[in-house]
């Protein structure tokens, strides 16, 4: 059998696999944060609060659900994905240092926009992972809560606008790489159209 040349190398599916997983945890935690964003205040049960426990396709408590857990996986997923990358990122912070003290030539303009956004991108997802934490720990009791280090509004705000500044940059690398990714997405599920085709052809003959 002549194997295809343009078969995908087991790292570059495990790449994009992991990738697939930050993606989509990344998507579903934006999704779920509008609601937050639209709807800042819980409130109380009683009394005069429209706002209390509304319920927009799913309950306030079903939206925090799926926002603390799709993060949960974006954080699990993106550590894999830095772990992967390691050598790339220790190598590209070396050559850049080089590039601040004018040891070697500067990158291009594609390379720098990429570095810029790659950094942005790792500064805004630290913060916000971080201040994601104090909100699992720390749960919501009142306008004031827990202070730890930050106020409760403090720290819901660094958590919403270290998001928005991820979700962003986290697009415009979306975009930069887009024929990457568009790229290899067609070759992923070539080969997965593949394999189920192959299993049903040997389903068939095994019952004939």
């Amino acid at each position: 059998m002549i194997k295809n040349k343009s078969s995908l190398t087991p790292k570059l599916r495990q790449n994009w696999w992991i990738d697939a997983i930050l993606a989509l945890g990344t998507v579903v935690a934006i999704v779920s944060s509008l609601y937050f964003l639209a709807f800042p205040i819980g409130g109380y049960q009683g009394g005069r609060n429209f706002y209390y426990d509304f319920t927009v396709i799913f309950s306030r408590q079903t939206w925090d659900i799926i926002h603390t857990w799709s993060g949960v996986a974006m954080v699990m997923a993106a550590l894999i994905h830095i772990l992967m990358h390691w050598g790339w990122i220790t190598g590209t912070l070396n050559r850049t240092w080089q590039v601040i003290l004018k040891k070697r030539k500067g990158f291009g303009m594609r390379l720098t926009y990429n570095i810029v956004l790659d950094a942005t991108i790792a500064v805004s997802f630290l913060i916000c992972a971080v201040s994601g934490v104090y909100f699992m720990f720390f749960v919501e009791s009142g306008p004031t809560s827990n202070v730890f280090v930050f106020s409760k509004l403090t720290w819901d705000l660094i958590h919403t606008w270290s998001g928005v500044i991820m979700t962003i940059t986290a697009v415009l690398h979306f975009v930069l790489h887009w024929k990457w990714i568009t790229n290899i997405t067609k070759k992923m599920l070539a080969q997965l159209n593949n394999r189920i085709e192959n299993r049903q052809s040997s389903i068939g003959l095994e019952q004939a």
